[in-house]
């Protein structure tokens, strides 16, 4: 994400001019705007005319510029692209100011984006800011029989490809170094900067062995192996949950949010510094007693929608926790450790002291 400009306005509003330079900064914004927000940028609209110069051709679609107000907007991954969509407040055709639009938020197009910036919100930019720099990471788990490859994203671990086959003896019977021929070529395939070979035994010291022997352009992306109980998605949170992405790259938002899931349940079995559904955790911003606290995304934007169904003000406990010397983390959803703390309502808090 680049930051290109930042300019304060009336009412504690800003507007901020950003270029989105990857899906995850798509998905950052698109847990950054709520309704009511102004978004700026580029787009094509369909235009009808019927005059005396052109009889009505049903629309053509024409360039502009335009200003709408945010309704709702939706991330999608597989198309690369952000929707947000909502009422047109200016453009470049004044004929179409009040109608409804949607205008599609792309990679490296800038965009500009007027609201009132919450303390965590701000913290979401300026961290995907810092992200730009970090590796893309690629997780192949391995076995007897079968491998997996997923690539890290801050959105989530997304499956890649996974491969199959029976091993040992018999008519279909699969030598192992055709498994490790496939992942070898798949993840030649793929554009990161380094590459973990994680899964339970020794097969994925042989597969390594045999991707240095065989697929020399992967050497240098190659870093060290993980122990891991599973192959697949268990496999790949056991590899973020011991740090192994961050020694590649310095801090992936899914990495950081599966040990703190990790430490809260830890400390909520042994009755310790820790609790959980916003009553407990409003409390214990009233004490002052909390020393990190974790949200859900979709809860955080519900709330501030005025969907929720919590009934206390979710931005006055992120403020006095912050102003107390606490801090916040956003979880996503997209991710295994988010649906656990969906689990627990959605927000919970690691305490200084544990509460009565």
């Amino acid at each position: 994400m680049q930051i290109n400009g930042r300019t304060r306005l009336d009412g504690g509003r800003e507007r901020w001019t950003l270029v989105p330079e990857s899906l995850d900064d798509l998905w950052h914004l698109s847990y950054v705007l709520e309704p009511g927000d102004l978004v700026s940028g580029e787009t094509t609209r369909r235009i009808q005319r019927d005059d005396d110069r052109m009889r009505d051709t049903g629309g053509e679609r024409e360039p502009m510029s335009v200003t709408i107000s945010v309704e709702d907007s939706e991330f999608h991954k597989f198309a690369n692209r952000l929707r947000v969509s909502g009422t047109i407040e200016s453009a470049s055709r004044e004929d179409q100011i009040g109608h409804h639009h949607t205008l599609n938020v792309e990679e490296r197009a800038e965009v500009e984006i007027e609201k009132v910036w919450q303390p965590d919100q701000r913290e979401r930019i300026e961290e995907a800011v810092e992200a730009t720099e970090n590796a893309d990471v690629a997780i192949a788990t391995v076995e007897e029989g079968a491998a997996s490859i997923h690539t890290v994203a801050q959105y989530g671990a997304e499956e890649y490809a996974s491969f199959t086959g029976p091993t040992g003896k018999g008519e279909y019977a699969r030598e192992r170094s055709e498994l490790f021929a496939e992942l070898a070529s798949a993840l030649s395939h793929l554009d990161v900067d380094a590459i973990l070979l994680a899964g339970p035994g020794f097969t994925k010291e042989d597969a390594k062995k045999y991707i240095e022997q065989n697929a020399p352009e992967l050497l240098d992306k190659l870093g060290a192996t993980v122990d891991t109980s599973a192959i697949g998605d268990r496999g790949v949170h056991e590899v973020l949950k011991r740090g192994a992405v961050e020694e590649v790259q310095a801090e992936t938002r899914i990495a950081e949010e599966a040990g703190k899931i990790d430490e809260l349940t830890a400390r909520i079995g042994q009755g310790a510094e820790a609790t959980y559904g916003i009553e407990k955790v409003a409390e214990a911003t009233e004490f002052g007693a909390v020393e990190e606290l974790l949200i859900l995304d979709e809860r955080l934007r519900a709330e501030r929608a005025g969907d929720g169904e919590w009934g206390i003000d979710v931005n006055e406990i992120i403020e006095r926790v912050e102003q107390q010397g606490g801090s916040v983390t956003v979880f996503s959803s997209e991710f295994a450790p988010g649906d656990q703390l969906d689990s627990l309502g959605g927000i919970a808090a690691l305490l200084r002291y544990r509460l009565e």
